[in-house]
């Protein structure tokens, strides 16, 4: 059976199969060596997720990116319990683009928008730094988006698109981040066999052979 990646976060991870999305291109990196499968659930918060963990498939790779949630540590412990020889990603929220944040609910709001926005990034780092903390608490790993995307001048137009979903460049840089992680541990792709063989090795007089092994 292929093994199975399984990015569970809220409309950040339901969002990363578009068009350039982070989750489209982790696909396209394990095609034939792992399916990548989204369960991202758009305005989930972690108390809500709590109760989808054990209608996951088996996994050999889960990474939870859940942005501005609670309970954090539930989802980690329960996800531990139902797959003990799990490889544990955990994704901070991005940081918050303010301004666009707000140009994004006039936007759909008008006049009825709140001129203060509903998320602030300092407090989208405090999430970020406790993500990190319970990380390493718990020894697993964990990307921290929210500090990566800032070392880039103008990260908040050229990562963000409304101020707090990503844009084809910043879904770029939490693909990139979680090749690093996963290539760190034992989930790289160029080091992963494929499901079945590859057509240059089946002989065209003798098929057969070349299934054996792996499939009979």
């Amino acid at each position: 059976m292929r093994p199975q990646i399984v990015l569970f976060g809220d409309s950040i991870t339901q969002q990363s199969f578009r068009s350039g999305g982070w989750g489209a291109s982790l696909a396209d990196t394990y095609s034939r060596k792992a399916d990548v499968v989204v369960r991202g659930y758009g305005g989930y918060n972690t108390r809500w997720a709590l109760f989808l963990l054990h209608h996951l498939f088996p996994l050999v790779g889960f990474i939870s990116f859940l942005g501005f949630s609670f309970c954090i540590n539930l989802v980690l412990w329960n996800s531990k319990e139902c797959s003990p020889a799990t490889l544990i990603v955990l994704i901070t929220p991005p940081p918050i683009d303010e301004e666009g944040r707000k140009q994004y609910a006039i936007s759909v709001y008008g006049e009825k928008a709140t001129e203060l926005p509903e998320r602030t990034n300092e407090m989208a780092g405090v999430y970020a730094r406790q993500c990190v903390e319970l990380a390493k608490d718990l020894g697993i790993r964990s990307i921290d988006i929210w500090s990566a995307m800032q070392e880039a001048e103008g990260w908040q137009k050229k990562f963000l698109s409304d101020g707090l979903h990503l844009t084809p460049e910043g879904n770029a840089v939490v693909y990139q981040e979680v090749i690093r992680v996963f290539n760190d541990a034992w989930l790289s792709a160029e080091e992963m066999p494929y499901d079945f063989p590859h057509h240059s090795e089946i002989d065209g007089k003798n098929p057969e052979k070349a299934f054996q092994q792996r499939c009979i």
